[in-house]
């Protein structure tokens, strides 16, 4: 850290301060305990749902403590920032409390809601690239070119010891916690907690959770520098950066006990089960911890108070009904055949008097007979099934199979 003088400024007495700015602007988000989360995994579960918090993620705590240090100078000069979505949504807001003005970037990949919702708080959104890191260059340059001031989302000691305040928060609540899992992207958050826990609680095991397909920060820590990605990707667009923070790697070196990787596919089923079980709707980045602790990841005593932060909830409505209908799939509790019949009357009854038998609920039903290579006497019949479990998946492919359908599943 002898090389970043600006690691001195992330103390736990800049972290109070911060907490003390932030009190009349965001809400003191729940800590809630999770039966069924716990039951899974033989923890005690706890979620902090900072999904819940204003704007739908923690990043607005950065924000506030950024902005709200500028001088006068500084907020007439206006600010810019770049975002995936929930920095923009924060940096807006935060600019709205102090009336400043300020421009967003964001990739052009951004999800549509956290467009809407950052445009919607007054901000000025451009979108550049591809990547939040297209997005970044752009930003950087435009910053310059308008002597406007630069908030980065992670990279920054003000930015970082406002996400601390989130670690201030957890210990209040959950004095005895004996684990805590933080997504990771740019590292912003983990390095403000990760200063917290060293300072009042360092025997907390200090878990990184990222997405598998954005996985920066774990070989960062090894090389002690940002080790930067060719590539990222990932449903948790919140963590998804190539490269994370100079400042955030040297902070959480010696801090952080592990950083763990999950997959899409277990990040979607957490986005699901926390639906399902606890009735909150959590991006891909605020599930992780929640995905690493279903898929075992986490290795910790029987019994171990845990903590898994939900850091934001700005999931776009499209991406959600894809990632049920996945779930579902998955579950045995959708189920989509495909089969052919007879071009004659009565047929299509005939196909479908098995599955009221079974009380097998139809979704829909699709049935083509031009622009498919089916023989012109015969209809090409998809049906979307709503089923119970796998076994009455195979059930249902039996009974059609034993009235001689050839049936494929999608």
């Amino acid at each position: 850290m002898e090389n970043l003088p600006q690691a001195g400024a992330v103390t736990l007495d800049a972290i109070y301060a911060a907490a003390a700015v932030l009190v009349p602007h965001i809400r003191r988000t729940p800590l809630l305990h999770s039966e069924a989360l716990s039951d899974a995994t033989g923890y005690e579960v706890w979620l902090k749902a900072e999904n819940l918090q204003r704007t739908g993620s923690f990043k607005v705590r950065g924000a506030l403590a950024k902005i709200a240090r500028l001088s006068a100078d500084e907020r007439r000069r206006g600010l810019v920032a770049a975002s995936a979505g929930n920095h923009a949504q924060g940096v807006a807001f935060a600019a709205q409390q102090y009336g400043v003005a300020c421009t967003i970037v964001m990739p052009e990949t951004a999800p549509l809601t956290k467009i809407t919702a950052t445009r919607r708080l007054g901000a000025e959104v451009l979108l550049s690239g591809q990547t939040y890191d297209e997005a970044y260059t752009y930003a950087v340059r435009l910053a310059e070119q308008r002597g406007a001031v630069f908030v980065h989302p992670f990279d920054d000691p003000q930015v970082i010891a406002g996400q601390g305040t989130l670690g201030l928060e957890i210990l209040e609540q959950m004095p005895d916690l004996e684990a805590v899992l933080v997504p990771v992207g740019g590292g912003g958050l983990i390095a403000g907690i990760a200063t917290v826990l060293d300072a009042l609680k360092p025997d907390v095991r200090l878990l990184g959770v990222q997405a598998s397909g954005a996985a920066a920060f774990a070989p960062s820590l090894a090389a002690g520098r940002p080790v930067e990605l060719a590539r990222a990707t990932t449903i948790a667009d919140g963590i998804r950066v190539l490269r994370p923070g100079d400042l955030t790697v040297q902070l959480c070196r010696g801090r952080v006990h592990e950083v763990l990787e999950v997959p899409d596919e277990d990040i979607a089923d957490a986005i699901v089960q926390l639906l399902e079980r606890e009735k909150l709707v959590v991006e891909g980045a605020g599930a992780v911890g929640v995905a690493a602790l279903l898929s075992g990841r986490v290795r910790l005593r029987p019994g171990a108070r845990v903590v898994a932060i939900l850091s934001g909830g700005n999931i776009d409505i499209n991406l959600v009904a894809r990632i049920i209908e996945h779930g579902l799939t998955k579950a045995g509790r959708y189920l989509v055949v495909r089969t052919v019949v007879d071009d004659r009357p009565g047929q299509l009854l005939r196909l479908l008097e098995p599955l009221a038998a079974m009380r097998v609920n139809i979704i829909s039903i699709e049935h083509h007979r031009a622009g498919t290579r089916v023989p012109v006497d015969q209809s090409l019949v998809t049906l979307h099934l709503e089923t119970r479990d796998p076994e009455h998946c195979r059930e249902i492919i039996a009974a059609l199979q034993a009235r001689g359908y050839d049936v494929s599943v999608q």
